[in-house]
């Protein structure tokens, strides 16, 4: 019974991992919502947690950009997470989280609410058909900071791109040169105007259905709660632990996996 209980939760894992880009590896960024230092702290928390994760997980993982913020925390952070089936198991953590705890920051000690918001896309393997003008790009180089490791130096070598026709921006820092911080920035641009395209397709699709779809990247999804009591809770499956501490020291696979089973029966 034992083995054939592990066989099937094997199989179930299998099942829910599939989907195009599930094998793929992942890019998660994480920006903190308004709150200054507070969420500027929440934010690094967040990222400690998956690169925790990451580690247990066996996965690779490294800082594509970082920036810190201006007494604590980071005000941005773009990880890549490199395994089989990074951004199957990290795909359901796009939204915003929510965390509810004594501020460190507070002298009188009073109760917080922070926000940040998450956002994983795959790395995309195959040749992607997506054709980016040079008029359309703004391109900025600055000096690389943050906690990026022995690969950031002192020369302006970082780079941050952005996609004028639809305001996205995309920035890297964690190469020596500034010629592939900037190969590997349009890389990524590329892949989030692929995924832009299949979503607009996926609208147009849903409308012809007359079903309504709604992504809501923005919406709160999680909350994280420290004080008056201790609780994590899913607000899209209804999924709790009791433990936050454990979930923010990386052991997040099994609410990965009861979220991703719950969301996909949706």
């Amino acid at each position: 019974m034992a083995n054939l209980e592990e066989e099937l939760d094997e199989l179930e894992t299998a099942t829910l991992l599939r989907g195009e880009f599930a094998e793929f590896n992942a890019f998660l960024e994480i920006h903190p919502g308004a709150g200054g230092t507070e969420s500027c702290d929440w934010a690094s928390m967040l990222a400690r947690m998956y690169e925790k994760y990451a580690e247990k997980k066996g996965y690779k993982w490294e800082i594509i950009e970082s920036q810190k913020g201006d007494e604590a925390g980071l005000k941005s952070i773009t990880l890549k997470i490199s395994g089989d089936y990074a951004y199957g198991y990290l795909k359901g953590e796009n939204g915003v989280h929510r965390l509810v705890r004594i501020s460190p920051f507070d002298a009188g000690g009073r109760r917080h609410t922070s926000f940040a918001s998450v956002s994983v896309i795959p790395q995309i393997k195959h040749n992607i058909n997506i054709e980016i003008k040079d008029e359309d790009l703004k391109i900025d180089v600055y000096h690389s900071s943050g906690a990026g490791g022995q690969s950031v130096n002192t020369a302006n070598s970082a780079v941050r791109i952005t996609h004028l026709p639809t305001k996205i921006v995309v920035t890297c820092q964690n190469e020596r040169s500034q010629l592939k911080n900037k190969e590997q920035a349009l890389a990524i641009l590329k892949n989030k105007l692929y995924l832009r395209k299949l979503e607009e397709q996926q609208k147009e699709i849903n409308s012809l259905k007359g079903t309504i779809t709604s992504i809501n990247f923005g919406s709160q999804i999680r909350s994280y709660i420290l004080e008056p009591y201790k609780l994590v809770k899913d607000h899209r499956t209804n999924y709790e632990n009791t433990d936050p501490d454990k979930i923010l020291n990386g052991f997040i696979e099994d609410m990965l996996l009861y979220n991703l089973k719950h969301l996909s029966e949706d």
